[in-house]
């Protein structure tokens, strides 16, 4: 039992935050549950060729993937003293591995070296007080409404991942994207065991079960394993009904003896060499800009779910999360695993009841270990996760009524920006596009002297980011 004022209590302000080590440990659970699947994804993004033709390897990716999410989410506890924990960044790896990857001159180094450039120049934006100085010029009902943005973001993310929600194959463009099910009809037990979990847990989180949402992955993970091994379903897209990524079945062999050779296998300027310096700068340029707004919107999301701000919507020593999440960039690239960043699913410990960094001790020490049992990531299907994703979605989008909705200056930018963030499936774009029109709204009412100059700045930055198509095909690069 924790004593008030003892030396744990006192460094991770466990009990000023209205915790305790079991919500601590519990949270730091749920998070590890509903995150433990970039360690089996990211391999699968990262799988492709580059223009030598060699490959990074699945197992090699894993490993380092779950070493260097353990490290970096123990230090974001152990010093930043936060419940925010860090993975390779999914969206960024997509745009690294599908992007940058293809490009014929470009080998794994040189992409790996881009990634590790774009992490180092983050980090100098924070030591220099520059990215602390955006963080805070962002109006409050902005703030407010990143945090809607990915609690919409995540329920989409949850309804996508169980099968209940699906993009619908189009050729001719003549429906809308998305449908219910497969051709709008609920198909296959991995849809009703997302059901049943869903169920499951809302019944626990309105009785106020302690450890609500951690149950429920877990009851639902065990259901999960009994319907697979009576009524297979394999995996999708080999089968519409089949299981989003992983499987849920009890492992042949549990232990892994990792290969970490990857680590250190960069060359920093190789792609300024092949490329030239204008594309090779541009491309560090996108993804110093999606790792930069990514990681502080989600960041502030966070925070406001978990109560964490102060009168002012601030996050008290802000800094020390900015630095780890630029280290994050660094030693993911360092990995050649892609960025790693700050992962939106901590809210699931969030929810949990996670408040400090104590929570990120336990995701990390599971992180490590999965270093050594990758095979227990797999037991855990997407499906088991997704009711909690949806559920902490209510709880983060449930703050939509603080937004100022009498302002157009910042309900206009608002809706925006948490509307495209499940819509575009990027927080960056929902950021860019409310950033954007803030600054325009604001300048038609006549009140512009009333943005702070730094949004004017960052608003120039992301019209140069959706530019981005535009400027590549005039520099001739697509």
């Amino acid at each position: 039992m924790l004593k008030q004022g003892s030396a744990l209590d006192r460094y991770f302000q466990i009990t000023a935050r209205g915790s305790s080590i079991s919500r601590e440990v519990r949270g730091g659970l749920a998070t590890f549950f509903a995150m433990s699947y970039i360690v089996v994804l990211n391999p699968l993004v990262l799988s492709g060729a580059d223009a030598a033709g060699d490959e990074l390897g699945a197992a090699r990716v894993a490993a380092v993937t779950a070493l260097v999410a353990g490290v970096l989410t123990i230090v974001m506890g152990a010093w930043a003293k936060y419940p925010f924990a860090l993975a390779t960044g999914l969206g960024v790896n997509a745009y690294v591995a599908v992007t940058i990857a293809s490009n014929p001159n470009l080998t794994w180094p040189d992409v790996m070296g881009l990634v590790v450039i774009s992490g180092v120049t983050m980090l100098i934006l924070v030591l220099t007080g520059f990215r602390t100085a955006v963080f805070n010029a962002v109006p409050q009902s902005l703030k407010t409404a990143i945090v809607v943005g990915i609690g919409l973001f995540i329920t989409l993310i949850g309804l996508v991942n169980a099968g209940f929600v699906r993009r619908i194959p189009d050729e001719a463009g003549t429906t809308v994207p998305m449908g219910l099910g497969f051709n709008g009809v609920l198909l296959g037990w991995p849809t009703l065991v997302f059901v049943v979990g869903l169920v499951l847990t809302i019944a626990l989180v309105v009785k106020n079960v302690k450890g609500a949402i951690l149950i429920g992955v877990i009851v639902t993970t065990i259901f999960a394993i009994i319907i697979e091994a009576i009524f297979p379903s394999g995996v999708r897209p080999e089968t519409p009904t089949g299981w989003s990524l992983v499987v849920p079945t009890v492992p042949d062999s549990w232990i892994e003896l990792p290969d970490l050779s990857l680590i250190g296998n960069i060359n920093l300027f190789g792609a300024f060499s092949h490329m030239g310096i204008t594309a090779a700068s541009l491309l560090t340029f996108t993804i110093l800009l999606s790792i930069f707004f990514d990681a502080m919107g989600t960041m502030v999301g966070l925070a406001n779910e978990g109560g964490l701000t102060d009168k002012k919507g601030n996050i008290p020593n802000v800094d020390r999360v900015l630095i780890v999440d630029a280290l994050g960039a660094v030693a993911g690239g360092y990995g050649s695993v892609s960025s790693s960043q700050i992962y939106v699913e901590s809210g699931a410990g969030i929810g949990e009841g996670a408040r400090t960094g104590l929570a990120n001790i336990v995701t990390g020490l599971l992180f490590l270990v999965a270093v050594f049992f990758t095979p227990l990531v797999a037991i855990v299907p997407f499906e088991a996760v997704a009711p909690a994703l949806v559920v902490v979605g209510f709880m983060m989008v449930s703050q939509v009524g603080n937004i100022d909705w009498s302002d157009a200056g910042v309900a206009i930018p608002a809706f925006l920006t948490f509307t495209l963030m499940p819509f575009t499936y990027s927080i960056a774009n929902g950021l860019g596009a409310g950033f954007i029109a803030f600054v325009l709204v604001r300048s038609f009412q006549g009140r512009a002297r009333e943005i702070h100059p730094l949004m004017w700045g960052v608003a120039a930055a992301f019209v140069v980011f959706f530019g981005l198509g535009p400027i590549e095909q005039a520099l001739g690069m697509v």
